[in-house]
């Protein structure tokens, strides 16, 4: 099974660290460092402490993030969006994010290497990173964001039908937005003067963001990528609609992997509107294949200095042929 998956799983099971003496001086202690903040990220902090459950991690992690963010921007952390960006979303710079860090680590008692931080472009790369950090289990792969533009060059679906505007792509799953503009062809006949998205379009975004997820996110085989002409929908469980959805509506997709053994590959998924549930899908099923996985080019420099003493590369034109095109 690909590591994502596995990450994934074994996440969701019950682990407890090895619960630490807490003294009410180390109360007091922390008391202090988080009195700027809510009295339920102090609350889910001294359980922790007590208890070493991973599961208050996150009303920790979101309650400093939140004691650093411009109090006009809190309102974006009350749903625990983890596909919030620290930069873009919530104004947190680097130096900020420095005071984040300090402040987690004195409140988790752990240590967080400065190379670490780099990746961390989201609220959910900054909640499994410490959820790792805290486990002892290895860092997923940063996050990926990709515009239209990159979508659009890996998706073997292309417009009009393709229904992505952007996307995030973890380890553990996709995130996505579509605007409805109006304009698709589809509007012209659902229905006459009362526009309104189909919700099997709905189910297809959800589909397309999975696929997207599958050629961007997946763990393979060494030396095996999937191949986008292999993806197939196979099947939906679940699927409830509960919002009606016009022009002018920016869809907020969610994808997480369910279990991926192929060639089969189950997710879940979610729609907003805003705060508004859209639809769910409790189970979206697709087919996959691998294939190999392209050769990388040879770095000029690596040519170069594989070419025999003397030589003046007349025999061995491929290489650096190879070298150039790259």
């Amino acid at each position: 099974m690909p590591e994502a998956v596995q990450s994934h799983q074994s996440s969701n099971k019950p682990f407890v660290l090895p619960a630490k003496p807490f003294a009410p001086e180390d109360e007091s202690a922390l008391r202090e460092a988080l009195k700027r903040c809510s009295p339920s990220t102090f609350e889910a902090a001294v359980q922790f402490r007590k208890t070493g459950n991973p599961e208050h991690l996150p009303a920790v992690v979101i309650g400093v993030i939140e004691r650093f963010v411009e109090p006009d921007l809190r309102i974006k952390l009350k749903d625990a969006d983890d596909d919030l960006r620290l930069i873009e979303d919530l104004g947190v710079d680097s130096l900020t994010m420095m005071e984040i860090v300090i402040l987690v680590e004195d409140v988790l008692q752990m240590s967080i290497n400065n190379d670490e931080l780099r990746n961390l472009r989201t609220v959910g790369d900054v909640k499994t990173f410490i959820d790792c950090k805290v486990r002892g289990m290895e860092l997923p792969k940063p996050t990926k964001f990709l515009p239209i533009e990159q979508i659009a060059a890996v998706m073997p679906i292309q417009p009009p039908f393709l229904f992505l505007n952007e996307a995030s792509v973890s380890s553990s799953g996709a995130n996505g937005k579509y605007k409805i503009t109006g304009q698709e062809f589809f509007l012209q006949g659902h229905f006459k003067d009362n526009p309104v998205m189909p919700a099997s379009i709905m189910l297809e975004a959800l589909g397309q963001l999975a696929v997207l997820f599958l050629l961007e996110g997946a763990a393979t085989e060494p030396g095996k990528v999937i191949s986008p002409n292999t993806i197939f929908f196979t099947g939906c469980e679940g699927v409830r609609a509960h919002r009606v959805c016009r022009p002018g509506d920016i869809l907020t997709l969610s994808i997480k992997p369910k279990r991926m053994k192929m060639p089969l590959a189950t997710f879940e998924g979610a729609i907003r509107v805003g705060q508004e549930k859209a639809a769910i899908a409790e189970e979206i099923t697709m087919t996959f294949g691998f294939a190999e996985a392209p050769s990388q080019p040879i770095p000029v420099a690596a040519a170069i200095a594989a070419k025999p003493n003397g030589s003046n590369g007349t025999h061995s034109p491929t290489p650096l042929r190879a070298a150039v095109n790259a």
